[in-house]
């Protein structure tokens, strides 16, 4: 959605020096861009992971809880990277992405998978089987998860197209 507030608002912070300097300088928006994809390699990896263990295809020999203990840290210590990667890339192209509607996708899919995820691991602290007599419901958090992750990759990429 693009409105005149939106616009002016991006026009505010493209009138910034953070924001000239990042412009200004052709090696900071690919190297961000790398490790932002590079991030968002690693919290998709150890997602997938957590998810295929609760669909019973991957990691049988370990209960869901020991798997999602192994791979959680990497989601939650990456997040933060992805915020301050992703506020750089918005910083250096305001209008690109905020007035962007694939951007505004990707934040919209963004909130609903942390919803889901903190669904997923929420019951796993106060019971360590919770999810293994609940199949069902785990399968398509799992499926869920995995689609609205694919969307935000989706999402992401057709920033730089729209």
């Amino acid at each position: 959605m693009r409105t005149k507030a939106l616009l002016d608002f991006c026009d505010a912070i493209d009138a910034t020096a953070l924001s000239q300097a990042i412009q200004n300088n052709k090696w900071v928006v690919p190297l961000v861009q790398t490790i932002h994809i590079l991030a968002i390699a690693a919290v998709l990896s150890s997602i997938l992971m957590i998810n295929l263990r609760l669909l019973k295809v991957a990691g049988l020999d370990q209960s869901l809880a020991r798997v999602s203990d192994r791979y959680r840290p990497v989601v939650w210590w990456t997040l933060p990277l992805l915020l301050a990667s992703g506020l750089i890339l918005i910083i250096g192209e305001p209008a690109r992405s905020l007035a962007n509607y694939f951007f505004q996708l990707k934040m919209f899919l963004l909130v609903c998978v942390i919803i889901v995820t903190v669904l997923l691991q929420r019951p796993l602290k106060h019971d360590p089987l919770y999810w293994d007599s609940r199949t069902a419901l785990a399968g398509t958090l799992a499926v869920l998860s995995m689609a609205l992750w694919s969307g935000i990759v989706f999402a992401g990429r057709w920033i730089a197209y729209i």
